[in-house]
């Protein structure tokens, strides 16, 4: 077995444990969870092990009279909301046997509990036990609760993500003056790179080690004896928990596999993030289409043009949507493989070629195609099977995916991903020749509230979808603009005048509230981010203040690199006869580590795991002990803290099959991000007081 292998089978081991348990009962499982399955063979995967039903854990649901069996999978501490919820469940059944699993350990939740010394057993997991006896009504009933960390979702064999952490996202400098208020003034840190674990919140605290917890657990399957690097503030704190987790002591002393594994915090490169120079398919494919409800790593695939029914208002509630997840079929797996992982070109033509062949193996009445691909091309191969049922029941993973393809490539608000990319290019060049005021000052002209950017300006021809409505940049585009261009603040020539950059930052703050206010309706992130379910809510005064509070977050993004010595730049500014480019921090990462010559870098901090580590590392001053270094191993592990970008994961491979092939790597990540996520992170996220279920 190839050593990247085990690793994503390892989510499928963990949920066989939950799944061996789920025989004749009533599954109730989070939508953190249910997002895992998803990736984990979906909810074929529990009725097939003979589960009864499968509902959403909430307090409006319960089991029938004939149903005596519930499992519960959670992805919270068994605490407050979380055990509220089940007592609720169970209060409205009629249960005799309960099985809860949660994705925290015994160990987090004895600290959760305030517990220190260290026991024997599972106390809280036995504690817990009685109390759904109790619920039940019955001491004698059946009840079990377990940890089994059904956290990674294996969206590639190249990447595993951590749904359950979708919004664990690294600090900024705002998060440092709110835990320094708490602290006596002496005892204040000075950046980021000061804070230890210990002064986080409890619930930031309990975030970070469940996600060292789960990464632990998968190192424990695997025999895998880890090396911890860490490139960020928040990295440091994760790879340092890892590094020191009390069961990883034991396993490093015997695991005869090795690997190194690289956190690097997403704050250090959001230019990669927020940018659209990315010429990936599943990157428009996300941003176009409407998120699976309750999910952040998958999209709504409209299944209308399989039916007969009409389009009205009406029709799309009754028809379920499709999605991107094909766990059923290999040949739809490997044909989102390679979405994922090619250029857009190539993955648009790997899809009509999939769609061919499917129509071609069912002797349906193709008409082949040659040069560019169209949507109406793959709409057309998509109705084929319109009639035949056998056909689509066999194919049906092939044609979702075709179908996503085509509603992205005739979408009408696609033109806005090209706007963007020119619209950065142009910041691009101007951040050498200009200083940062004189680049903010061309965002002006595009800071004009939509439905006056038509020929009439109307309301009515923004809502009928004409260009002003549709194609151009919205409030949601213009926040990821400043981002990126925020996020390069530093490169700019150095100004003469800062009332000058004051001025336009006010000029920007108004014409931005405009903006806002003038919308027709408000998007998820523009509810999030004024507090706003609609926009007869809205006034004036809370859209200026929440993007006062924007602008007070951008001003900080040009300073996450400054702790860095050497990779503390993403910008390369015209030579006169090349044209200034972004570098992506990732790039330069990988060729650091894979580096012939083996540099120790001053930025990629190793993190030592007890006694011998430290020995090793205060001996290297003055004695030749080889340090450790990221690429020691044939396995490399990369974890992106905040999300990683499909074409990052293209660029992965290509600088590790340039600089040394004979490597494995493998990405994991909390999220796979699309461009209007960023703003979401930076601007709506609670990132010191994450959501625990408490």
């Amino acid at each position: 077995m190839l050593p990247t292998e085990g690793f994503t089978c390892f989510p499928g081991q963990m949920w066989d444990r939950v799944l061996s348990k789920v025989k004749k009962a009533v599954v109730f499982m989070d939508d953190k969870c249910a997002e895992s399955l998803h990736w984990n063979g979906g909810a074929t995967s529990v009725f097939e092990s003979g589960a009864r039903n499968l509902k959403q854990f909430s307090s409006f649901e319960a089991g029938g009279e004939n149903e005596p069996k519930a499992v519960f999978v959670v992805s919270t501490l068994l605490k407050g909301r979380t055990a509220d919820i089940i007592q609720d469940i169970v209060g409205l059944s009629h249960f005799q046997y309960c099985v809860v699993f949660t994705t925290v350990a015994h160990s987090i939740h004895l600290l959760a509990n305030h517990v220190t010394a260290v026991l024997e057993g599972n106390p809280v997991f036995e504690q817990f036990e009685d109390k759904l006896c109790e619920w039940m009504g019955d001491m004698n009933y059946t009840a079990e609760v377990m940890h089994a960390p059904v956290v990674f979702a294996p969206v590639s064999p190249q990447l595993l993500l951590a749904p359950t952490f979708a919004h664990l996202f690294p600090l900024l400098p705002r998060d440092l003056e709110t835990i320094n208020i708490k602290r006596p003034e002496k005892k204040r840190f000075g950046s980021l790179t000061d804070v230890d674990l210990h002064s986080l919140t409890p619930e930031l605290q309990i975030e970070i080690k469940s996600l060292a917890s789960a990464v632990n657990s998968m190192f424990e399957s695997t025999s895998t004896r880890e090396e911890s690097f860490a490139l960020g503030p928040m990295s440091r704190l994760i790879a340092g928990e890892l590094a020191n987790h009390p069961q990883a002591k034991n396993r490093r002393k015997t695991a005869p596999n090795k690997a190194s594994i690289v956190f690097i915090d997403r704050t250090l490169d959001l230019t990669g993030a927020a940018g659209h120079h990315g010429d990936s398919l599943v990157e428009k494919i996300f941003t176009v289409l409407q998120p699976l409800p309750g999910h952040t790593t998958d999209v709504q695939v409209d299944m209308l043009e399989l039916t007969n029914l009409q389009r009205t208002p009406d029709s799309q509630p009754t028809l379920a949507p499709g999605c991107l997840v094909q766990t059923q079929s290999s040949t739809a797996r490997l044909l989102w493989e390679t979405m994922l992982a090619s250029k857009q070109k190539e993955a648009v033509m790997e899809v009509r070629r999939q769609l061919v062949e499917a129509a071609s193996k069912e002797n349906l009445p193709i008409k082949m195609g040659l040069g560019r691909v169209t949507p109406e091309q793959l709409c057309s191969y998509v109705q084929l099977f319109k009639s035949n049922w056998g056909a689509l029941e066999s194919h049906c993973g092939v044609i979702q995916l075709g179908l996503a393809t085509a509603q992205t490539l005739r979408h009408p608000t696609l033109p806005r991903w090209d706007s963007c990319l020119a619209f950065e290019r142009l910041l691009l060049q101007a951040l050498g020749d200009s200083d940062f005021a004189g680049v903010l000052r061309q965002l002006l002209p595009l800071m004009k509230p939509r439905a006056a950017k038509g020929e009439e300006g109307s309301s009515s021809e923004y809502n009928s979808g004409s260009r002003s409505g549709e194609e151009e940049c919205g409030p949601d585009e213009l926040l990821v603009l400043l981002v990126y261009l925020y996020s390069l603040a530093g490169e700019a020539q150095i100004a003469d005048d800062e009332e000058e950059e004051e001025k336009v930052e006010r000029e920007l703050i108004g014409a931005l509230t405009l903006v806002i206010t003038r919308e027709a309706e408000l998007s998820p992130l523009l509810q999030k981010l004024t507090g706003c379910r609609s926009i007869e809510e809205l006034t004036m005064e809370r859209a200026h203040t929440a993007v006062e509070g924007v602008f007070d977050t951008l001003r900080e993004l040009s300073h996450t690199r400054d702790h860095l010595k050497q990779l503390n730049s993403v910008y390369t500014a015209s030579d006169g006869v090349h044209q200034a480019m972004y570098r992506p921090f990732l790039r330069q990462v990988l060729e650091e580590i894979f580096h012939p010559d083996r540099p120790e870098s001053p930025d990629i901090e190793h993190m030592s795991g007890g006694l011998t580590d430290m020995l090793k590392t205060g001996f290297s001053m003055f004695m030749k002990v080889s340090r450790p270094h990221p690429s020691d191993h044939a396995l490399l592990f990369l974890f992106l803290v905040g999300g990683v970008t499909p074409s990052e994961l293209r660029l992965i491979r290509e600088v590790v099959s340039a600089h040394k092939p004979g490597t494995q790597v493998l990405v994991l990540s909390t999220r796979l991000l699309r461009p209007t996520d960023v703003p979401e992170l930076l601007f709506t996220t609670p990132r010191l007081v994450p959501d625990i279920g408490v």
